[in-house]
């Protein structure tokens, strides 16, 4: 029997790739080829994935060519950043950073990021009465909060967004992904190199007076400029979009803000932007879900599907503000759990809450089966959404 092959078209904005849907139906975990030639164990369900993430029998070194999230660039030399570390490495970097996202101390930061938020609203309100709001909104917030945060001048903003999207654009060549990989980290480098000398009030400066390896520090600023923004800004279009669409729910939130906090957890679980970022190489024999993976094999976690599991989340296809899905994967789970989780979840909580309020005659500016959605890379999202009030 031919291996079966899997790809990233779908029928449906809402919903997960075509492909990815039937496997979870008709066979959960599955070898399959993907569209590049590669073969991999493929999981769809949410108990599997979950328990892949957690097993540190499955590396997140991207070093070794067999890894499914290998790129030419990492060759034997490539210093790998946090995600791409095992423990014990992981613990100990991970270690140092996670006290700055906690809920406690990212509390602090609600009335900063509330200001940056109002502050994109008045310039949307002070020009014409139609806009993108990927450019006017969605790309400024996230990138403005995790500048401050790591102490990277805002000025700087549209160098490290266009880098930033060279590196997660489809089709970009591997050799495109790695020079926009080279000029961020030339970048962060430099300013390491700057906060050395005269330090400041941000996550950086801290990690270089605890005494943190300078190229450590530059992986970690690479990873969190790149994750701290991407990702939430495809997440805020991708909730506006929807609730523009769907006003039945737009409605809700206005008539009960309250809700938002679970609104916010069913959006992510619905659309899991990083759909299949859960890749790992197995280290050892290990038996998921009652199949064998054998040392050496490249695995596949689908979250995309893994947050539509009926057995986990019923009618998984319809968002429910009330859900409380906390259980969802949208951030991973286990010891690469998302660091930024809460930040992200604070800032999606401000932007829907603030735009209701503050633009109650919100619209879509063209129909939502014009909008171009980002189908073919790494993170699902938009490339545009116009809209008028």
């Amino acid at each position: 029997m031919a291996t079966p092959t899997i790809s990233l078209d779908r029928t449906d904005p809402y919903r997960p790739p075509t492909e990815h849907v039937r496997l979870q139906e008709d066979a959960p975990i599955s070898w399959v080829q993907l569209a590049d030639g590669r073969q991999m164990w493929v999981l769809t369900q949410h108990e599997d994935v979950r328990a892949m993430l957690a097993d540190r029998r499955f590396s997140s070194d991207r070093r070794d060519p067999r890894h499914p999230s290998h790129q030419p660039y990492m060759g034997p030399d490539h210093r790998p950043g946090l995600i791409e570390m095992d423990a014990p490495d992981h613990t100990r970097v991970r270690r140092s950073v996670v006290g700055e996202f906690t809920v406690q101390k990212l509390a602090a930061w609600r009335p900063r990021i509330q200001e940056i938020v109002d502050a994109s609203i008045d310039d949307m309100l002070a020009g014409p009465a139609e806009t993108d709001l990927v450019q006017a909104l969605s790309l400024p917030v996230p990138s403005a909060v995790i500048a401050e945060l790591l102490g990277v001048p805002y000025a700087d903003h549209d160098f490290f967004q266009d880098n930033s999207a060279e590196f997660v654009r489809a089709g970009a060549t591997a050799e495109e992904r790695g020079a926009a990989v080279g000029r961020l980290k030339a970048y962060i480098a430099e300013l390491v190199q700057e906060k050395t000398k005269s330090p400041g009030e941000d996550l950086l400066s801290r990690q270089i007076l605890a005494g943190a390896d300078p190229e450590e520090v530059v992986s970690l600023g690479f990873l969190l400029l790149i994750a701290g923004h991407e990702t939430t800004a495809n997440m805020i279009s991708l909730s506006v979009a929807t609730l523009l669409d769907r006003r039945e729910h737009l409605a809700e939130l206005r008539d009960n803000p309250e809700r938002t906090v679970g609104a916010v957890e069913e959006l992510l679980r619905y659309f899991t932007i990083a759909e299949i970022g859960a890749a790992r190489l197995a280290i050892e024999d290990v038996e998921i879900g009652g199949v064998q993976i054998r040392a050496g094999e490249a695995v596949l976690g689908l979250t995309n599907t893994a947050n539509r599991d009926p057995l986990v989340f019923p009618e998984p296809d319809e968002l429910d503000f009330t859900r409380m899905a906390r259980n969802h994967l949208a951030f991973g789970f286990g010891p690469h759990q998302c660091l930024g989780q809460n930040l992200a979840r604070l800032e999606l909580e401000i932007v829907l809450a603030t735009l209701l309020r503050r633009i109650p005659t919100l619209r879509l500016a063209v129909p939502f089966t014009e909008i171009p959605f980002k189908e073919k890379g790494p993170n699902y999202g938009v490339y545009e959404l116009k809209v008028a009030w």
